[in-house]
């Protein structure tokens, strides 16, 4: 799970595929290999998670660092160990033995550092040979951001899953409407979710039963068609 920047609805995303599989069955992990800008007692992203999918939802989180920055800025500034794409992959594999599905959250965007060296959530992808979802803002300017994080993927070999927008406002500009049509080409991946504002404060009944209608089959969804 990536997006193409901060504040695009990840976690809610992440939350919404979670609980989707919840509904079918399926036991689902949830990591975070860095959490920025918490206290060590504040609950993160996968708490965010957990609030909304369930209890069931096992979360794992490798590393936190108190201010709010890049993962491997604030672990610098902190004086503390960054976290490394080998651990995260690691992590991966040991959830993905006793679960059905593992969804990895990355910090801020694709490219966003996690070490001295440089190393990216591309990184981890590459090491688990895994599909990356793309979480999209809605509005102007999603286009070109959009394409930039896919074409970055492809560029390191990685497969595209698709796009969800993360938070569709109630009542969109005519910028945002036309980008439920054009985001597929701009990606060149399919329009595969679309959330509504407001869904992470949502309580948890209300959120696992409206889950799956904003998401497509393809990732365990129920909607089918087009979604403009």
């Amino acid at each position: 799970m990536t997006g193409t920047g901060t504040e695009v609805g990840k976690t809610v995303v992440t939350a919404a595929l979670a609980a989707a599989a919840l509904e079918q069955g399926r036991s689902v992990a949830v990591l975070k290999p860095a959490q920025t800008g918490l206290a060590a007692e504040e609950p993160g992203d996968v708490a965010d998670v957990r609030r909304l999918a369930g209890d069931e939802v096992t979360g794992a989180e490798l590393a936190r660092y108190p201010e709010p920055m890049a993962p491997e800025t604030a672990a610098r500034r902190a004086g503390l160990d960054p976290v490394r794409p080998s651990q995260v992959a690691e992590a991966a594999r040991k959830l993905a033995a006793g679960h059905d599905l593992v969804l990895v959250e990355g910090a801020g965007g694709l490219l966003v550092r996690y070490d001295e060296d440089g190393a990216t959530l591309a990184d981890v992808a590459g090491l688990l040979a895994a599909p990356v979802l793309v979480v999209a803002a809605a509005g102007l300017g999603t286009l070109n951001a959009t394409a930039l994080t896919t074409e970055a993927l492809r560029i390191r070999e990685l497969r595209v899953a698709g796009v969800v927008i993360g938070s569709l406002p109630k009542e969109p500009d005519l910028a945002t409407r036309c980008n439920l049509q054009d985001l597929p080409r701009a990606a060149g991946a399919a329009l595969l979710g679309v959330l509504p504002a407001g869904a992470g404060a949502l309580s948890r009944a209300d959120f696992r039963a409206s889950a799956r209608s904003w998401l497509s089959e393809e990732l365990g969804g129920s909607r089918h068609g087009p979604w403009h």
